[in-house]
């Protein structure tokens, strides 16, 4: 089944892609949780025309979100945790402590677009994904240390 999202589903697309799902996933979780319509013709054709009246604002953004990744290329964070006498983290470090550590650096980042590939248990180095915009992200070095 054909639908057009209303907003950005993560591993799925962004907001007016259209996507093709099965028909359960469309009609059980996406339509009645509002975050897609199905794809008919005159959705398509008015889908359309909004994203005609709507280029320059969209490169007004996509803009803005590259000043941001330009700011944001050269940020480091630590992030502290309880531990551990092996190293280990009680908990585990999410993009909500992620999200904290740069509101303290000065950037304002929604929780829901900061991706941490695989759990962050034991104190380390890794790496966070910063999905500004669909064609811009940034990769942000953070480290883990024992409180």
């Amino acid at each position: 089944m054909e639908v057009i999202l209303k907003e950005d589903v993560p591993n799925l697309g962004y907001k007016d892609d259209i996507v093709n799902v099965k028909d359960g996933y469309a009609r059980n979780y996406l339509i009645p949780q509002g975050k897609a319509y199905i794809a008919t013709e005159s959705a398509k054709k008015m889908l359309a025309e909004n994203k005609k009246q709507r280029a320059h604002k969209l490169e007004q953004l996509k803009a803005e979100a590259q000043d941001m990744a330009d700011k944001m290329r050269d940020v480091t964070l630590t992030i502290g945790a309880k531990t551990s006498s092996t190293g280990t983290i009680f908990g585990s470090v999410t993009n909500i402590q992620i999200a904290d550590a740069l509101k303290e650096k000065g950037f304002e980042i929604d929780r829901k677009i900061i991706v941490i590939k695989g759990p962050v248990k034991e104190v380390g180095n890794y790496t966070a994904i910063v999905k500004l915009h669909k064609e811009i992200a940034v990769e942000i070095p953070f480290e883990v240390i024992s409180e």
